[in-house]
């Protein structure tokens, strides 16, 4: 397991400020509540803990597969439907959402290889990730990525707690299948929009994992 490098400056920040914390409890409580300094520490170190873990990157095999859409990332399937897309397709697309909370990895990879035709930031808001408007009310990241004849759009939402998304592609660039396509800080969720008719292989509230889980078979 390494730690991804969106997490170091978090990491540090959050372990100084603990540490100058429980330093002043030590100082100024120890004498007389050394309970509670005790009781800080304790809290302190599994909740620093807790922030190393969410930046973590386990050792996986991951899935390289012409014919597969892989999973964007670590969660819960909690939406399988058609909607009809507003934002790049204009036409019906069949929406597979997945929920991460904060105890999951939140690398995002690309689910197929192919060409970045689009690529989009857009402001909003920060309801909770499984609330249906977030998908198009909530501060997003949309990517298109093309293979062949057939397109997907990948869209990184931010929910009440995540609130930073991080996208390192760019239009015109080639993409490997499974590799970084972003991160999302905090708990959110990620939706796939896939072409009607695409045979699905996964099934409501399954478990799946960042590029592993294959999703669907294009």
């Amino acid at each position: 397991m390494t730690i991804h490098r969106e997490g170091y400056r978090t990491i540090f920040v959050v372990g100084a400020l603990l540490a100058l914390i429980n330093v002043v409890a030590f100082k100024f409580l120890c004498a007389e509540y050394c309970w509670i300094s005790m009781s800080l520490l304790a809290i302190s170190l599994i909740f620093w803990l807790f922030i190393v873990s969410f930046f973590r990157i386990p050792n996986r095999k991951l899935t390289i597969d012409d014919s597969a859409v892989v999973s964007p990332c670590d969660g819960k399937v909690v939406v399988m439907e058609e909607v009809f897309d507003e934002e790049y397709f204009k036409a019906k697309v069949l929406q597979v959402s997945i929920f991460m909370s904060p105890a999951n990895v939140h690398v995002n990879r690309n689910p197929i290889s192919g060409e970045v035709l689009y690529n989009q930031y857009h402001k909003g808001k920060y309801l909770v990730a499984w609330n249906p408007k977030s998908s198009t009310e909530n501060e997003r990241h949309s990517v298109v990525l093309k293979k062949g004849e057939k397109s997907i759009l990948v869209k990184q939402i931010a929910g009440a707690v995540a609130k930073r998304i991080v996208n390192y592609l760019k239009v015109g660039e080639k993409v490997t299948q499974s590799q970084e396509l972003g991160f999302i800080k905090f708990g959110s969720r990620v939706d796939l929009l896939l072409p009607i008719g695409t045979k699905l292989n996964v099934s409501l509230n399954e478990v799946v994992q960042g590029g592993v889980t294959i999703i669907a078979t294009l």
